[in-house]
């Protein structure tokens, strides 16, 4: 479960950290700043390759999280480089990932409530 932690906690960053890079940015000035543009493309990769490593028992536990979306993107932006709308990039990192954000701090949430009540809520010293 540690594990999980640390992914939901690295797609939170990455999501937060791809909607700033498009916050104050209009498509055109996004299509003219490389830097801002490959900054916000590996943001989307890691976090399809995060959303890609957490456990299916986790997956299924909470299924109104979109897995497989950052996923599908990350494998567009890594396979399929060439071909991608960087509109859709944009409004999905405007528009979309705060609700995403929201979701899996919940998820986050969650996972550390049980860590906690797993550890500190044995009260007969482990046996």
């Amino acid at each position: 479960m540690q594990r999980d932690v640390l992914l939901i906690a690295e797609m939170i960053d990455v999501a937060k950290r791809a909607h700033d890079l498009v916050a104050d940015v209009d498509l055109g000035s996004l299509s003219t700043d490389r830097d801002r543009r490959e900054a916000l493309l590996w943001n989307f990769t890691v976090l399809g390759e995060a959303a890609s490593q957490v456990d299916q028992s986790l997956k299924d536990h909470f299924p109104e999280i979109p897995w497989a979306q950052p996923v599908r993107l990350r494998n567009r932006i890594v396979h399929g480089y060439w071909s991608i709308d960087l509109e859709i990039i944009h409004t999905t990192a405007l528009d979309l990932l705060p609700a995403v954000v929201a979701q899996l701090l919940d998820v986050l949430a969650a996972l550390e409530a049980e860590d906690h009540d797993s550890h500190w809520g044995d009260t007969d010293g482990g046996q």
